[in-house]
């Protein structure tokens, strides 16, 4: 195997082995090395303490000094270096309640959660791997090193990580490992949202979010987003559909924003169309009738979707335009689009410039996951539909009361008192320029605001 590790991070760890120190750049970075990825992040491990660490380097920060950690600044870049260390009691299922300072790389690599997070390197001793990280990446696996229960009990976030570092990585969990997921589910209640929530984004965003079935089979949703098991169990009986909801809604989040391989998406914008798709179909359990057709109907269920959306957004700590932006998409995803201009303008008035693409993405990948037998006609539509929308960009067509070319100023100054009737007289004039945009000059409006 060829290392290549960064001259910065060598630097560091050069200059702590001249102080007599050991020193490492440890975990993920060397899994990825080994699977010859560009490691985003770089850690270094070192017998050193933290305040040996602060002696030798002149600019530091005390990222987390009573847990060992001090990041060490070089120029504009930042390489967090840990003591190794030795971890006390959990008594949270989470952290620690005190960690002491070890000598000892086997001790420090000992306490890590996965054997393929567990491998340590630098140049000069060369690839330190005490627990067959290499081998399980090898074979595709993900374990825990030493005993998988200890490992959960002491920090149930690994749970989670588990099923994200399988996904991220397309590998399988191991038997041992798997069995003490399902017995350690519960101990994710003691874990907080913000946590769950960046696990659960970064599996969502993986080229495998396929593994959401297997946070249900394992019983973790169950713990951490039990309305995704009521969608697992809940049929559609339905010419559309051919898929549970719970299933559907894994074919849509693994279809959506697949354009990022054209860079169509940014990253911000994927993991609002995947966190979209998640959510999109969520009360479809809580709306289902039986039709005359003897088939199954979900009537209301983008509206009440997007209360249950916004609640659950809320309860995983996410930020106001992620929580307004996926609300908006899950009430308006089942729009059904007429394809003339006019009724196009009217519908980028109702959802809104800002999202339409996004819009025409979220339909794609619904329809796609749907019955096979109806897709081909369905994206054909949408696809016109697109054309139709792209025609009012290149025309510039007014499809909201800031385009228009009169505001509620003008109104008042022939006439018009603020109020109801200003309101309602806006609107008439938008919806006379959406049906006839040619109508969207100042004058002409004033007249028929006048008349």
């Amino acid at each position: 195997m060829n290392f290549s590790i960064p001259v910065k991070v060598n630097t560091i760890i050069d200059e702590l082995m001249k102080h007599g120190h050991e020193a490492y750049a440890v975990g993920g970075c060397v899994r990825d090395m080994v699977l010859g990825r560009e490691p985003e992040d770089w850690d270094i491990t070192t017998s050193a303490t933290p305040w040996e660490v602060k002696k030798i380097f002149r600019r530091t920060v005390d990222t987390g000094i009573q847990h060992g950690t001090v990041t060490v600044m070089s120029d504009k870049d930042h390489f967090e270096v840990t003591t190794y260390r030795l971890d006390g009691v959990y008594e949270d299922n989470r952290h620690p309640k005190e960690v002491s300072f070890t000598s000892s790389l086997t001790e420090d690599l000992k306490r890590r959660d996965f054997t393929i997070n567990a491998m340590a390197y630098n140049e000069k001793e060369g690839f330190v791997d005490l627990f067959g990280g290499l081998e399980d990446l090898n074979k595709g696996i993900i374990r825990c090193v030493g005993s998988a229960a200890e490992r959960f009990d002491e920090d149930a976030l690994r749970i989670l990580r588990a099923i994200r570092f399988s996904a991220q990585l397309g590998f399988t969990i191991e038997e041992e490992t798997q069995n003490a997921i399902r017995e350690k589910t519960d101990r994710l209640n003691n874990i907080s949202a913000e946590r769950i929530r960046v696990e659960l984004t970064k599996l969502i965003l993986s080229d495998h979010p396929d593994r959401l079935r297997t946070l249900y089979e394992f019983g973790i949703t169950g713990v951490i987003l039990p309305e995704f098991d009521r969608m697992m169990e809940t049929p559609q009986k339905n010419i559309h559909h051919i898929f549970t909801v719970g299933e559907h809604t894994i074919r849509t989040v693994e279809e959506v924003a697949g354009a990022l391989r054209d860079n169509s998406f940014t990253i911000a914008q994927r993991t609002l169309l995947r966190w979209t798709m998640l959510l999109h179909d969520i009360e479809k359990p809580a709306t289902i009738s039986v039709g005359k057709d003897g088939q199954n109907h979900f009537y209301g269920h983008p509206e009440k979707g997007a209360v249950t959306a916004k609640n659950i957004l809320k309860r995983l700590k996410f930020d106001n335009d992620t929580l307004d932006t996926v609300t908006h998409l899950v009430r308006w995803h089942d729009y059904r689009y007429i394809l003339s201009p006019a009724d196009m303008r009217r519908a980028a008035a109702k959802i809104g410039k800002d999202y339409m693409e996004l819009m025409f993405e979220v339909n794609r990948a619904d329809t796609i996951a749907k019955n096979p037998a109806n897709t081909t006609g369905e994206l054909e539509k949408l696809e016109l539909a697109r054309r139709l929308y792209r025609e009012i960009l290149v025309k510039q067509e007014c499809v909201s009361l800031k385009e228009l070319a009169v505001n509620g100023k003008d109104l008042i100054e022939i006439g018009y008192k603020p109020g109801r009737e200003l309101g309602e007289t806006l609107n008439r004039l938008l919806e006379a320029v959406i049906e006839n945009p040619q109508l969207n000059e100042k004058e002409t409006l004033l007249a028929k605001a006048r008349a």
